[in-house]
């Protein structure tokens, strides 16, 4: 179909943007020495995984068994899956692993770890386990100097299942958007895990891979001495989150939501498009940042960003847009009338991506293609 007759709410992706980030982050792994394994819970679209594979990437990170069974299914073999292993989930893991996909599963609790064992154990099946190492206190894993890192580790070997690595996830880099912060945490991020995969060596426990990521941390990163893999995954996308931390350009985001003007409130200075939350995502990550962008930047349906324009507010299937700035009664309609087509970049890539059930790749030349990306778990 035409770019001109998509029908709106759609989301657009940018596929020179997108291959320039895919390149960007790939070069950046290459430069530090380590392998890069995408987090393709972003895109969730098996093009864009290939293009990712095809830049050099080795493996994927998933965040659902779903998008395991799904990029197996694609050809993708070598997948990390990034959630703490729940017990009803064993099973599917199981299958997984006996049709030939190379998954790794991850737990950060002896209470976990006894699971996995004793399911592997009475389905003779020998899981490759990998340990989640809290190196910033954002959300799970154990920290690198706990004594359960060891405990953990000792259960899965003597149980006769295979502990592949540590493996860390500085989230709290979100929060950053100074260069010197977040190479500091980036420091922080390789260290702790590093020190935790020294100390199970040093006890005698199996520790090959050492998995460390973040876009914020992996763009920020001076060294990885003793990292193995690089994990990230907004890169291919990036985000107004992003941008506002300093990690890409406005001109590197490559997800936006094309949308159409349907009304007005001209004595508030109103446009009304098609595009709600529902598109949008109620994602508002922007708003503890510098600066808050609302719902969205608004861009022309050509992708140039319009200075002052933001989708300030959002309900199911309206957004509302306004000029900062705009007095109330100055003349909205005469800037967007009816019918105008605009792009809005999201807050959160992943998020907005995520209200979609398929991508609308625009290529340079102005061809489009639709590329499926699914749902669930």
């Amino acid at each position: 179909m035409p770019f001109d007759r998509l029908d709106t709410p759609s989301a657009i992706v940018d596929v020179a943007r997108m291959q320039h980030n895919i390149e960007r982050m790939q070069s950046r792994a290459d430069a530090l020495g380590t392998r890069l394994r995408p987090h393709v819970k972003t895109t969730k679209c098996t093009p864009v995984v290939r293009a990712q594979i095809a830049a050099g990437a080795q493996g994927i990170t998933v965040s659902t068994l779903k998008e395991a069974e799904q990029f197996f299914a694609d050809g993708v073999t070598d997948i990390v899956y990034a959630v703490g292993m729940a017990e009803h989930r064993l099973p599917q893991a199981l299958a997984l692993r006996r049709r030939g996909c190379d998954l790794k599963i991850i737990t950060d609790s002896l209470a976990s770890a006894r699971q996995i064992a004793a399911f592997g154990s009475a389905h003779d099946e020998a899981f490759e386990v990998w340990i989640e190492i809290d190196t910033d206190g954002h959300r799970s894993g154990i920290r690198p100097d706990q004594p359960a890192l060891l405990d953990v580790g000792g259960c899965l070997h003597d149980a006769g299942m295979r502990l592949g690595g540590v493996l860390t996830h500085a989230g709290s880099s979100y929060e950053l958007d100074t260069p010197e912060a977040l190479a500091a945490l980036a420091e922080q991020e390789r260290a702790g895990c590093v020190q935790a995969a020294e100390r199970l060596r040093a006890a005698g426990l199996p520790c090959p891979v050492v998995s460390v990521g973040s876009t914020p941390t992996a763009l920020s990163a001076a060294t990885l001495d003793g990292v193995t893999e690089l994990r990230a995954g907004v890169y291919v996308f990036f985000d107004l989150v992003m941008h506002n931390g300093g990690i890409c350009g406005i001109d590197e985001l490559a997800l936006s939501v094309l949308t159409t003007v349907i009304g007005h409130q001209p004595e508030k200075g109103w446009a009304i498009v098609d595009a709600g939350w529902m598109a949008m995502s109620r994602d508002r990550g922007t708003q503890k940042q510098k600066r808050d962008w609302g719902y969205g930047q608004v861009c022309t349906v050509d992708g140039v960003p319009m200075p002052g324009y933001v989708m300030q507010g959002a309900n199911q299937e309206h957004g509302i847009v306004a000029v900062e700035g705009l007095r109330s009664g100055e003349d909205i309609v005469s800037r967007l009338p009816i019918g105008t087509r605009l792009r809005i970049l999201p807050n959160h890539a992943c998020a907005t991506g995520a209200q979609f059930p398929e991508y609308h790749a625009l290529a340079p030349d102005g061809s489009v293609q639709t590329w499926s990306r699914f749902h669930g778990w």
